[in-house]
């Protein structure tokens, strides 16, 4: 279990370090390296998704380690609360970049090993706090630089903890 602390209150979720045990593994030794301590979510669309864990308040991105094998294949599924890992089109990008489906997504799911079809990782759940991410999917969006649907108000992540 995680607390995600945000500007607008508090997340809970669990994750399936039993269905992906690498990206889970990635995801902590961010959250223990303080990674995500003052970070935002900088992508909000409301019948989407809202993905954080990589910019700053002033939109500039933060340094990560090397990418993690993608665990897409692992029969979870982008439903409404889960959290999933963020990627370039290339399978195998994702860092420090996560996103929290705010609708069914199934588009996001594993259908096969082509690049087309991989898919995005599921990973962990909101058990507590989906109020919250209603209020994030809410706030209203425009353009910053090159960035469409960044957040007019930053909605920031405070800390991520372990339970």
């Amino acid at each position: 279990m995680i607390t995600i602390k945000t500007s607008l209150g508090e997340m809970q979720a669990e994750l399936y370090a039993d269905k992906a045990p690498e990206t889970v593994k990635n995801f902590l030794q961010y959250v223990k390296d303080g990674h995500y301590n003052g970070t935002i979510f900088h992508r909000i669309i409301p019948t989407f998704m809202v993905q954080g864990g990589g910019f700053t308040r002033d939109m500039e991105q933060k340094s990560t380690r090397a990418p993690v094998r993608n665990e897409a294949a692992n029969g979870l599924k982008n439903t409404k609360g889960t959290l999933a890992m963020a990627r370039t089109s290339d399978v195998n990008s994702a860092t420090s970049q996560f996103f929290i489906n705010v609708a069914d997504n199934g588009f996001l799911d594993y259908r096969n090993a082509t690049p087309q079809g991989f898919g995005y990782c599921v990973f962990g759940k909101v058990t507590k706090g989906l109020d919250v991410l209603e209020k994030i999917k809410s706030v209203p969006t425009g353009s910053h630089g090159p960035f469409d649907d960044v957040p007019t108000t930053a909605v920031e992540i405070i800390s991520i903890t372990v339970q």
